[in-house]
Parts: C-alpha cells; structure tokens; sequence
C-alpha cells in the first residue's frame, strides 16, 4: 500500500497498526527528521545534501542514533502525511521545508503537543510553536531588483519569472519585485511566468513567451537555477539578443556565473546575483539538534544571501565548478555562534 495518495489520518491509522520503524529516539542520542516539501530543482537537491551531511557528521560521532529524510513532489497533502509518518515514528525534531504557510499548522502543532521539536526553515510554516530560520526574501530581492532597474536606467520591459508556485519564498520575492517596480512608472512587465527555481522550466517559460514580445530590457528571476535557463533562451533566440542581452538576474547558479565571466571578459556584461544558500540545510539540521539538546534560540532567525557582483565576480568564477547553486557550509559551530550566542545560548 501506497502512503502518498493517502490523507494524514490515513497515515496515522496505518502507522499505528503497522508501529514505528525508526530507530527509537532518546534525549541523548535523538533522531532528527527533515520533512521537504519540494525536490525537483537543484537548489533542493543541494539543501537536502547539505542535511545529510551534518547528519552523517553528527552520527559518525554518536551525536544522533539516526536521521529521517522524507522529500516530497511538492504538495500538501504529501507533506502532511510526512509530518503524520514521523509524528507516529516518534523523532525529536522535524525540520521542514513546507510547502504552505498554512496547511501544514495543524500537524506541526500535533508534532509540537507530541514533544517534537519543529524547525520551519526556507519556505517557512506559520504555526506559533515553530522555531523559524530563513533569508530575508523581501529585502534581498527589493535590493537586486533596484540594482537591475538602475542597468536599464529605470525604464524599457521586464519579464519577471517567479519561482517555485505556491511557496512562501514565491510570494515574498514576487512581492517585493512588484513593490520595485510599482515605483518604477517607466518599467514595463511585458510577460509573467513560473520558472520553477529550475533552469529546464525557466528556459522552456521564457522561449515561448518570447516571440510575442517587443525587446526585453530585462529579466527578473527568483534563483535556483532559473538565471542560468533564462540566459540560455535568449541566446538560443538570438534576433536583437545577439548583439545586446537583457539584464538577467542571477540566482547564484554557477552555471550563470561562469556564463556571466565569459559574457563580461567579451561586452563588459553587467548583472548581479543574489541567492539564498541551500546550506541552509546543514544550519537546519544543527540547529534542531541544538534545540533538542536544550538550546532557547530566538523564535525567528535570519540566514545571510550570498553576492555576486560585477567588483567580485572574477574571484567568484575563479575554480567554480559547473552545476551547483553558490553556498557555504554551515557547521555546528556555526551555528552556536550565529544562531544560539546572540540569544544567550
């Protein structure tokens, strides 16, 4: 029997009959779950990795007796029967990266009434009593939308192409493009698309938008690996791109960067890249370790962006790697110092 077309009390009437299958927990050496809503970019990818690493550091060295990880195809009623599946397994905490702010509140607050520790980190959830560690979406994204009007000397036409549909992040880095733009009269949104954080969608968006378009001055994207797709489809168009490409946004994709250096060294192209790290993954994780071990952090915490601009892009490109999405890492220690001192901890 299939758990993914099942609903939550669905799961938790099969779990129950069925028991538990995790290795049993205990505040010594507890067990720490990461519930991800979403798997089909590299951004994901890159942030699950980056769980499983501090995982396997922190079982190797008898820290945990063993982790859970449970990715999902991007829907809520998936999610929560992830969220039921572990609450019945009995782990210590969850860390989840959600697929809704909302829909997912009345399982995490069982997780919580149940002694479970909830860490809502990226795209976050609203139940009061998760801990929240995520990026500043809207300020970074005001700040790169500005930089990327200024290019264009705040006039001439923009596509925006959002992110991930119906996530948190979305909503807030849609909104603050839009708040940039509303201030901006002389800007116009010619087209509007999902690119999905992912450069295959993006590019696919953006191909078949742009025949009915006048000239695109610029592009607004949300990260992932959207920028990297979104160069490739006015390369791939050519016409009035081959001589003058728009002002693409970088999401901090490698494979833009490098693509980036090369357009800079031959025209002088100029952009920026932004982009939340997906070593958040490795913060979440060390984090509700810590929470689990009696750590009191802060309700709300806030991860830093990584940027690229045109003054550090040769040091950026220099020895980069194709195929990853910018990021550190982020270790324990890390987060004792960035996460937990501030508070007292």
């Amino acid at each position: 029997m299939t758990k993914q077309g099942l609903s939550a009390l669905a799961i938790l009437a099969a779990l129950a009959a069925s028991g538990p299958t995790a290795v049993e927990a205990s505040p010594d050496q507890p067990v720490i779950a990461l519930s991800n809503s979403f798997y089909g970019n590299t951004w994901r990818r890159q942030m699950v990795e980056a769980f499983e690493e501090a995982a396997e550091a922190a079982k190797k060295d008898g820290k945990i007796a063993d982790y859970v990880v449970l990715n999902g195809d991007g829907s809520v009623n998936q999610q929560n029967s992830q969220l039921a599946e572990l609450i019945l397994r009995g782990v210590d905490a969850i860390a989840i990266n959600a697929a809704s702010e909302t829909a997912l509140n009345g399982l995490a607050e069982k997780a919580c009434a149940a002694g479970i520790k909830v860490i809502a980190f990226d795209s976050l959830l609203t139940a009061d009593c998760a801990y929240k560690l995520s990026f500043d979406f809207t300020a970074y994204k005001t700040q790169q939308a500005e930089a990327t009007l200024d290019l264009i000397g705040n006039k001439g036409n923009v596509i925006v192409v959002r992110g991930v549909k119906g996530s948190g992040p979305d909503n807030l880095m849609y909104d603050a493009q839009m708040a940039v733009l509303e201030a901006h009269p002389d800007v116009k949104v010619v087209a509007t698309v999902y690119g999905q954080a992912t450069a295959s969608v993006a590019q696919s968006a953006i191909a078949n938008v742009l025949p009915s378009l006048d000239t695109v001055d610029a592009v607004l994207g949300q990260g992932g690996s959207d920028d990297y797709g979104i160069a490739q489809a006015f390369v791939q168009y050519g016409g009035p791109y081959a001589d003058k490409l728009p002002v693409i946004e970088g999401g901090g994709s490698s494979d833009f960067v490098l693509w980036w250096a090369g357009e800079a060294e031959k025209s002088g192209y100029k952009t920026t890249s932004m982009n939340t790290t997906p070593g958040i993954g490795g913060a979440a994780f060390w984090l509700a370790y810590e929470i689990v071990k009696g750590a009191t952090p802060p309700n709300t915490m806030t991860m830093p962006v990584a940027v690229v601009d045109p003054a550090n892009l040769a040091e950026s490109a220099k020895d980069l790697q194709p195929g990853f999405i910018i990021s550190p890492s982020y270790s324990q220690e890390w987060v004792q110092e960035n996460l937990l001192t501030a508070a007292g901890n």
